[in-house]
């Protein structure tokens, strides 16, 4: 399944990341590993599996640390930067003359969605008639939810929706996807599999234990003299004590005398735990 010529993808990168921090003092979230691969390119991948890529099909929308985004999408999308700001609905506006009349489909890059839900994004295109307002959801575990459900990070807006955005700071949820469910214009297509939003040092550490399945993920010149079961080890990164149920982001060191279980480690003396 690709997507229809009319429809070009945003992605959701200029959060602030504080739930995150101090992690996100470092990057901004769309660039913090899962499983070696950063975030922002396990959403470009899926992007890519229907037929979006390149800039003038895919945008991204940045603030915090946004250099670094920059440097780092190095001409695959379109950046869209926001001095402040602007919201989930704001920065779709903020984009009006790129988006130039599209649909739109609007994915948050701080999800992780599992490996064991494939083509998520092209069951959300399957059959769309281009008039109603369509999300991934997983059944509900927050207040609130949309018919049962609350979001899991992407939704397909049509190009009139998404005309009638304006480019001041406003979120979804209260300009489209709640007045389209009290017309009766939306519908929620169940994403299978897990999803995380990776908005917590926990939910990070699951998502990247997710990934691991279980074993040691290794990146590239991973030295390991001590022990480590079940973690994700970073590009470069040493481990001379003991590590488990772990993330180490790369060049992270573990030294001799250190046993570290369901922590993130950056460098050689930064570790947040995952509660």
């Amino acid at each position: 399944m690709r997507a229809p010529d009319g429809v070009c993808a945003v992605v959701l990168a200029a959060g602030l990341g504080t739930r995150l921090r101090p992690l996100t003092m470092l990057r901004p979230k769309a660039l913090v590993p899962v499983g070696n691969v950063t975030l922002l390119d396990r959403t470009l991948a899926r992007l890519a599996e229907v037929g979006l890529t390149g800039a003038d099909r895919v945008a991204v929308n940045t603030h915090w640390l946004a250099g670094q985004i920059d440097e780092h999408v190095d001409g695959r999308a379109r950046l869209s930067f926001e001095p402040e700001p602007l919201g989930t609905a704001g920065a779709l506006g903020n984009l009006r003359g790129w988006i130039g009349g599209r649909a739109v489909l609007v994915l948050n890059a701080d999800a992780y969605v599992a490996a064991d839900a494939p083509d998520d994004l092209a069951a959300l295109l399957a059959g769309w008639d281009g008039d109603r307002v369509r999300m991934h959801g997983v059944k509900a575990g927050l207040p609130d939810p949309f018919h049962g459900y609350n979001f899991a990070g992407a939704s397909l807006l049509p190009a009139a929706d998404v005309a009638a955005l304006s480019d001041q700071p406003r979120e979804l949820a209260r300009t489209t996807w709640r007045p389209a469910e009290q017309a009766g214009r939306l519908d929620v297509v169940p994403l299978p599999g897990l999803y995380l939003d990776c908005g917590t040092p926990a939910d990070y550490l699951a998502a990247n234990l997710h990934a691991a399945g279980d074993r040691n993920l290794s990146g590239d010149g991973v030295r390991v003299t001590g022990q480590a079961h079940g973690s994700v080890l970073g590009d470069g990164s040493q481990v001379d004590g003991a590590v488990r149920d772990c993330v180490l982001w790369p060049g992270a060191y573990v030294a001799p005398h250190e046993e570290l279980y369901r922590v993130i480690r950056v460098g050689r003396d930064l570790t947040v735990p995952a509660a």
